[in-house]
């Protein structure tokens, strides 16, 4: 997979610590392939992971794509 890449886990959908859903965020995603995304996503076993991307859009500031375990 190449570089290591930093992620972070973090609770979703609450505003009590440890009570929402768990959700990983991997950033600087920029290089990674499909597979790859999926491969972690399916490492991490959380309902979803997400993958922090520079965006198209130059009025973004960053480009987000979802993966699930089964993605």
């Amino acid at each position: 997979m190449g570089a290591a890449r930093r992620f972070s886990q973090v609770d979703v959908f609450t505003s009590v610590p440890l009570l929402g859903n768990p959700l990983a965020v991997v950033h600087e995603a920029a290089g990674l392939s499909d597979e790859q995304m999926a491969s972690l996503a399916r490492w991490t076993n959380l309902s979803e992971t997400t993958f922090l991307l520079p965006p198209k859009d130059p009025s973004a500031d960053y480009l987000v794509r979802i993966f699930t375990p089964l993605s």
